[in-house]
């Protein structure tokens, strides 16, 4: 870990933001790191916000997997992804300079619409009907035909994204241990003539996901977001989901593992 010297600080542009950042930029210097003003420089990427700053942190730096990232919270308390706070982030400078390092792997799933590119999600994908009426399209498991969903959307989210808005719907809290996706329905239709299973489902790391959009009048323009992004395609088809075989780095502190997070926050 002796090698990771160069630090990248991700965070707002506003005024309050950068006179907060200035004493980072300070004890950084003070412990001899290197401060970058690009992100392909660094092999120490620290959002300084919340755990959505966070979140579009990996995303704006492409989700790497030879850096480590970090997340310092400026309110008063820690969440999910962020394991310091502004007023006593000397621990994590401290801790990179001393070498004194565990990293935690979080796994993140893979995207791809129609051929246009894959888009990866750390937290979660959702799919939802752009208009007030319900959305459908053919589930596929591999290649087998799982289900004809017909509701107000899906959610596809990693281990560590079942905190969020999967848990919102009622999925379930999944160990990010476990390679794997789960699957929430969103106010499914279920009667005589439409059936889901009507309730979340876990599936392999190995495993793909296709959701086939059925033919329909505002079925080919839903709106997907892509964790606290929207991804602005129209004329969807189809759209295909897997777990990626890389994995983000975070620094892991003792004392402070994803089920010590998940019972901090919720308990």
């Amino acid at each position: 870990m002796g090698d990771r010297r160069n630090i990248f600080f991700y965070h707002h542009l506003d005024k309050e933001m950068l006179e907060r950042v200035g004493d980072l930029h300070s004890m950084a210097e003070q412990y001899r790191l290197t401060i970058v003003k690009d992100h392909r420089q660094a092999n120490i990427i620290a959002s300084i916000g919340d755990d959505g700053t966070f979140l579009q942190a990996v995303r704006k730096t492409g989700f790497r997997d030879d850096v480590l990232y970090g997340g310092i919270t400026i309110k008063d308390s820690l969440s999910m992804y962020c394991d310091f706070k502004i007023n006593e982030s000397s621990k994590m400078i401290e801790a990179v300079s001393n070498e004194q390092l565990k990293v935690r792997r979080y796994p993140f799933i893979e995207v791809m619409v129609d051929g246009q590119g894959t888009f990866p999600c750390l937290n979660e994908f959702s799919i939802r009907s752009s208009i007030i009426k319900t959305l459908e399209f053919d589930v596929f498991i591999n290649d087998l035909h799982f289900e004809t969903f017909r509701g107000d959307g899906l959610i596809v989210a990693t281990p560590t994204g079942s905190t969020a808005y999967n848990k919102s719907v009622n999925g379930a809290v999944v160990d990010p241990l476990i390679s794997c996706m789960q699957i929430s329905e969103v106010a499914s239709i279920n009667n005589n003539k439409y059936r889901t299973l009507g309730s979340p489902f876990v599936i392999g790391g190995e495993r793909t996901l296709t959701l086939k959009i059925i033919s329909a009048e505002g079925n080919e323009h839903p709106t997907m977001g892509l964790d606290n992004e929207a991804l602005s395609i129209q004329h969807v088809d189809k759209i295909q989901i897997k777990l990626s075989d890389k994995k983000i780095k975070t620094l892991k502190l003792k004392d402070n593992s994803f089920w010590e997070k998940v019972k901090r926050t919720f308990l």
